[in-house]
């Protein structure tokens, strides 16, 4: 069994290579049972453990194990660790143990790209990062790979991180700290939330038309980073309707306010990479994508690097 770094995941994970193995992948399909979710309390804070399972029906098998530590951040840690097992699937041999964290990071953020290039404006000139940590750096990478903008605002808790990452992508684009989300929100065209925020930061009267809205952070009912308005304001996609439905704070609290019903999803990736439902309609269409992270595109992104590593070996 192979023991791939995140260097080697890096390296093998283009963002062009690993958005389209994500569209594949949902066109296609694999088996990829509902996520175990268990909380843990520590003694610094609440923490959360994902397992998640998911396999080809002639192929491939794999799992991630994924420690959230919301908590680390305070410590200069990263907030999010794991591992993904991959295995063969005429027998069930491991065949590599993959690093999580970046597996994690890219696969996120190549799924929000993705989403976005279907759902948001193709004129996109401005995007604003909700966030500085390491999915935000990826989420930046990600949709510049699509979007060609003009300016990227950076809003975040921790200043000293905000600028730091500004400073990694200076010489790369036209970047810069925004001190105030609300005039910075309504300047956007593409908004990409990645914090652990368990309340609203983008408020629905911000949003203006056309504009498209990337949740990326909350992964639990309690976690948000939007309000109902922006919800009731705007064309709804998500990951996966499971995902959705039990996960996504966005969503259930929206519903849980009136602002909206479980039905008034327009789509999930499946339908929308399928053909068998439209993303955006027009371009004053307010769309918002959220994701909570679905078992299939971790093992997309595993294969992607299996592959990737297997094939230099041979070179």
């Amino acid at each position: 069994m192979k023991m791939i770094s995140a260097e080697q995941v890096a390296s093998a994970l283009t963002w062009p290579t690993m958005i389209e193995r994500l569209r594949r992948t949902f066109a296609e399909g694999v088996t990829s049972p509902k996520r175990h979710h268990h909380e843990m309390v520590r003694p610094d804070g609440e923490a959360t453990m994902l397992i998640m399972p998911a396999w080809e029906n002639h192929g491939y098998i794999g799992v991630k194990v994924i420690n959230v530590f919301p908590q680390n951040t305070a410590h200069n840690l990263p907030a999010i660790s794991g591992v993904y097992l991959l295995s063969e699937g005429k027998h069930g041999t491991p065949l590599a143990c993959i690093d999580g964290n970046e597996l994690t990071r890219r696969r996120t953020a190549a799924a929000s790209a993705l989403a976005a290039k279907m759902l948001a404006r193709k004129d996109a000139k401005t995007l604003l990062l909700v966030g500085s940590g390491k999915v935000a750096s990826m989420l930046l990478e990600a949709h510049s790979s699509i979007f060609d903008f003009d300016e990227v605002l950076v809003w975040g808790y921790n200043k000293d991180e905000a600028k730091q990452l500004i400073k990694r992508y200076e010489n790369q684009c036209n970047i810069r700290l925004v001190d105030e989300l609300e005039a910075a929100s309504k300047q956007a065209d593409i908004i990409s939330c990645a914090t652990f925020s368990s309340t609203a930061l983008i408020k629905g009267e911000w949003l203006k038309p056309g504009t498209h809205l990337d949740l990326v952070g909350s992964f639990r009912s309690d976690m948000r980073e939007s309000d109902g308005n922006a919800m009731a304001r705007s064309s709804i996609f998500v990951d996966t309707y499971e995902g959705a439905k039990n996960e996504a704070g966005d969503i259930i609290n929206a519903i849980n306010e009136n602002f909206i019903s479980f039905s008034d999803i327009k789509a999930d990736l499946f339908e929308l990479t399928r053909g068998e439902k439209i993303g955006r309609a027009n371009d004053a269409e307010i769309t918002v994508f959220k994701s909570v992270g679905a078992s299939l595109e971790d093992l997309a992104a595993a294969i992607e690097v299996w592959e990737q590593v297997s094939l230099k070996e041979l070179d």
